[in-house]
């Protein structure tokens, strides 16, 4: 089935193909490290949270950037034949500009397959864990063990504490505390406490021994003080609100099960992804084609463009979907549609200009 010139173009698409992909998700995880670093660094995520956050983002960011790396790819690779004239080489030999077709499109086909997988099932489990890790960090970095020496603030921003100095076994020395409960504020003050974590880290309980506790409205004068020997705080920590579970993390049996225009929306851009794969596939081949003393790079300013008013329309047509404006029946189907149209209208203007054929190589 697939002559010599096939396999060689053939991997000359795959090796641009890798080469294009990894510079691109570079940029994007790079664009993302800051962004978690700030996080982390403003929340004081572990690092090992910091590299797992870091490879599940990058494993969402593969499938915005596979559809443009195949265009890419394979204008690249056919624009680098037609400059150094291999293209001809191969006409003369009968492989004709469509007989590209058989490598692109199978070079295509497998890659909107892996496109696929990591769409409709990878992606939304790399979505939602990912928002798992970040909030359980996020809770572990407020609700953690208490430290000397620094002003802590958690609970919402409810309750501040600090302490002077800690012993090896955890006990605190010289603490001050406050706390809001409403509208009564709590200052307390204690020569020593003890922090403890129960219930499975829902509960925090700051127990602190020989101190004084003062409470009242700040800006009235009915404030309440006394001495304590021993008095326990506890700050229970909410459990993490399940609110409306986002679309992005729902799996794809779940879309297709729920009647909501964001369910759809969701569903026909998991569908759209494999789908650009292989349209912008059908496109780069006529976009490739050089006209004669054109650089090797010509016409990758233009295949850009294309890309971004696709990937705009995709986009628009996602929003026009969830706000109920466009028939979900109808999807994104139109916006593909009219990208085949577009390539086979630049074939059409090359078929008559040059000799294609059919033979095989």
């Amino acid at each position: 089935m697939f002559g010599r010139l096939d396999r060689y173009v053939l991997r000359e698409v795959a090796v641009v193909w890798v080469a294009v992909t990894g510079v691109l998700l570079m940029i994007l995880v790079s664009n993302q490290l800051a962004r978690i670093l700030g996080l982390a660094a403003e929340r004081g995520f572990p690092q090992e949270v910091v590299l797992f956050l870091i490879g599940l983002t990058s494993l969402q960011n593969l499938a915005v950037i596979i559809p443009v790396a195949t265009l890419l790819a394979v204008m690249m690779a056919l624009g680098r034949l037609y400059h150094e004239s291999e293209m001809a080489a191969m006409r003369a030999c009968g492989m004709g500009p469509e007989r590209l077709y058989l490598p692109v499109f199978a070079f295509a086909i497998v890659v909107a397959l892996a496109l696929s997988a990591l769409a409709f099932d990878l992606g939304p489990s790399a979505y939602a864990r990912a928002q798992e890790v970040r909030q359980a960090a996020i809770r572990e970095a407020e609700f953690g063990r208490l430290e000397a020496g620094k002003f802590r603030s958690f609970a919402g921003g409810t309750a501040v504490f600090y302490a002077e100095r800690a012993d090896g076994d955890g006990t605190l020395h010289n603490v001050f505390l406050q706390r809001q409960v409403g509208d009564r504020v709590e200052v307390a003050t204690a020569a020593r406490a003890v922090h403890r974590i129960e219930e499975g880290g829902r509960l925090h309980l700051v127990i602190l021994y020989d101190g004084e506790r003062v409470e009242g409205v700040p800006g009235q004068a009915d404030f309440r003080r006394l001495r304590f020997a021993e008095h326990g705080i506890p700050v229970r920590i909410p459990e993490p609100g399940e609110g409306r579970l986002r679309v992005g993390q729902m799996t794809t049996a779940a879309l297709r099960a729920s009647d909501s225009p964001e369910a759809a929306a969701e569903l026909h851009w998991r569908i759209a992804q494999p789908v650009m794969v292989l349209t912008l596939a059908l496109l780069a081949v006529p976009l490739s084609a050089l006209r004669p003393r054109e650089g090797r790079y010509a016409r990758v300013a233009l295949a850009i463009l294309v890309y971004f008013v696709y990937s705009q329309l995709v986009a628009s047509g996602q929003v026009w979907i969830e706000k109920g404006q466009l028939d979900p029946r109808l999807g994104l189907w139109w916006v593909h549609a009219l990208v085949v149209a577009f390539a086979l209208f630049l074939l059409h203007r090359q078929s008559p200009l040059q000799n294609l054929t059919w033979s095989r190589a």
